[in-house]
């Protein structure tokens, strides 16, 4: 009797071990986005699991695109060697330690194929044996005082300090409408050109994925007709790399062009279907659209009816005590600058999902944007969790243009995530700046409960593009779409560095619709460079160095052992910040002295 007693004990002890397990970071999600946030959290040696509901890391792109082919570039040759500025053209590689990890060592096609994408994502997974448990969905999302609580699929309960949403987008978002059965969806029509030949099709939904569809099928079909809430946006217009991309576009020719296909417009609203109704008539469906009236030939009538109206964030696994709020966009959950819900503290978002934040204002919601947020909630993760602070350099006032330069001319995170992550140089009173990378702008108010650094006195550096310049319709091939000039670089359209100065840290505001920076004490445009190179001495360097010398208040020019040496004599030992390497006894020379024996504009060091 006593035996069964232990057994049953035993037993029961083991039941429990197995529904119960506790991370201090759980991830959910094993896409691009988990595996990205997954591998810094390994390389910390932290305490993380990430749950993956299927059974490989990446699996969306086992169906997705439907087409097989990216629209993220695969650009292999940049003429750099430079890893970091050539991730500035690589938008589908994520970031580690292995320069063997990138796209271009996968294919050479300019748009990966999806299958060679998913193959990349499982060789980095095994690579850096990410710690990922496999065929577990989480199917409920709670909180108890202190941990997070995730019940899976099998009825497992599961505990984190931290939790890090990365399920993406996923969900196909169908509009209901009467006849809405009668259509065909993104998610599962045929992909088979021969299908549609010589039908007629009607594609509701103007996005990527609706005019990817009608590509694949115009040769065969007899007209194609697409309609939208509104206009066409083009990428090329707009500087939003979701909108319609010229890989997908051959259908705006054979319209512009009158080869039969089509475009259309009208006010719908998906929690509005009364406007519209499908309904099969002689073996047509007919469209019944709220403008019928004023169409001569009466409503038309198609063989086929697909909606392509994209996918949405998965809300129903979350317990009404901390579902996340719905952001503006009805399309993403609410979430502060640093990717944190604004309702449940300790509960962030990564990959798509983190696009909530810029949503079509920047590149948050693409993989060559959302590898380098990832980091920076890492970051910012560390800080909170483990103490570590922002990883910072320490740079002299003299060699901050120098810095600066460099990171201009390489970083690409903030090339990529223009607006909304910038470089923040904390100018400090001994003539030095602490200089932290990659920084969300938006929580700047905020820095150090963010980065574990002391505010104070600063400059933010961060790209943007021209006021204006974008949006649907903009006429951006214009004539005069550039300017060369360092005079008007405040006119520059294309993207381009800019610098904030800040003299009370106080006043730093961010408007989190246009990604722009407020109540700045001077602000400094680099000017635009027709091939991003920005090393040119005098319409570049020098006026950034003046920019600088005025938020320090000083002279930050560089000056020759000989200019050091003649200051000396003329003044002792007041000599000027740029002879502090003489003043410290080290050797150095740099030539082409003026005649008063200061150093000219042209031999400034750039590096």
């Amino acid at each position: 009797m006593l035996l069964v007693y232990l057994l049953v004990l035993v037993s029961c002890g083991l039941a429990e071990e197995a529904t119960s397990s506790h991370h201090k970071i759980c991830v959910i999600g094993a896409g691009p986005g988990g595996l990205q946030i997954g591998y810094f959290l390994q390389r910390a040696q932290r305490d993380y699991i990430i749950f993956e509901r299927n059974s490989t890391p990446g699996s969306f792109f086992i169906k997705y695109p439907r087409h097989r082919t990216l629209i993220s570039i695969n650009k292999r040759n940049t003429g750099s060697t430079n890893r970091e500025f050539n991730f500035r053209h690589d938008w589908n590689s994520l970031i580690s330690d292995n320069a063997s990890l990138e796209m271009r060592h996968y294919t050479k096609e300019y748009f990966p194929a999806a299958d060679i994408y998913y193959k990349y994502l499982n060789d980095y997974t095994r690579t850096f044996n990410l710690n990922i448990q496999y065929n577990t969905e989480i199917v409920s999302i709670g909180k108890d005082d202190s941990d997070y609580v995730l019940e899976d699929h099998k009825g497992l309960k599961h505990t984190c300090e931290a939790l890090v949403v990365s399920t993406g987008l996923w969900v196909p978002n169908i509009p209901k409408f009467t006849g809405s059965e009668l259509a065909e969806t993104y998610d599962s029509v045929s992909i088979d050109p021969d299908d549609f030949e010589g039908q007629t099709v009607f594609i509701l939904g103007r996005g990527n994925a609706g005019f990817e569809t009608a590509q694949n099928i115009v040769g065969a079909t007899g007209y194609i007709h697409i309609a939208s809430r509104s206009r066409v946006k083009h990428a090329y217009q707009t500087h939003y790399v979701g909108d319609l991309r010229a890989i997908n576009n051959q259908l705006v020719d054979t319209y512009q062009l009158k080869s039969l296909d089509g475009f259309l417009e009208f006010d719908f609203d998906f929690e509005d279907t009364a406007k519209l109704t499908l309904e099969k008539v002689n073996e047509k469906l007919v469209f019944r659209l709220p403008f019928e009236d004023e169409l001569e030939m009466g409503p038309p009538a198609y063989d086929r009816v697909i909606l392509c109206t994209g996918f949405k964030f998965d809300f129903s696994i979350f317990e009404q005590t901390c579902k996340p709020l719905l952001a503006s966009s009805g399309k993403y959950p609410a979430m502060k600058a640093n990717y944190e819900s604004y309702r449940n503290r300790g509960m962030f978002f990564a990959g798509t999902a983190g696009h909530s934040v810029d949503y079509r204002r920047s590149a948050g919601g693409f993989i060559h944007g959302f590898r380098y947020t990832a980091r920076s909630l890492f970051r910012h993760m560390e800080w909170r969790y483990f103490g570590v602070p922002w990883p910072s350099v320490t740079v002299h006032a003299t060699d901050l243009t120098d810095h600066f330069i460099k990171r201009i001319n390489e970083a690409s995170g903030l090339y990529q995530m223009f607006g909304v992550l910038g470089d923040v140089a904390l100018l400090r009173p001994n003539k030095s700046a602490v200089y932290l990378e990659d920084v969300p702008i938006g929580e700047l108010p905020r820095l150090q409960d963010l980065t574990g650094h002391k505010s104070g006195p600063v400059i933010i550096f961060n790209f943007e593009y021209g006021a204006n310049y974008s949006g649907p319709g903009k006429d951006t091939l214009r004539e005069d779409r550039a300017v060369g000039e360092a005079e008007i670089a405040d006119k520059s359209n294309f993207l381009h560095p800019v610098l904030y100065y800040f003299e009370d840290y106080n006043n730093i505001l961010w408007d989190s619709y246009t990604l722009k920076l407020y109540n700045y004490t001077r602000y400094h445009h680099v000017v635009e460079d027709f091939n991003t190179d920005w090393t040119q001495r005098t319409n570049h360097i020098v006026p950034l160095r003046r920019f600088i010398e005025a938020a320090y208040a000083r002279d930050l020019r560089h000056y020759s052992s000989e200019s050091c040496f003649k200051f000396f004599f003329q003044h002792g030992h007041h000599l000027p910040e740029g002879c502090r390497l003489y003043k410290e006894g080290q050797s150095f020379s740099i030539p082409h002295l003026t005649e008063n024996g200061m150093e000219s504009e042209a031999a400034t060091s750039v590096v």
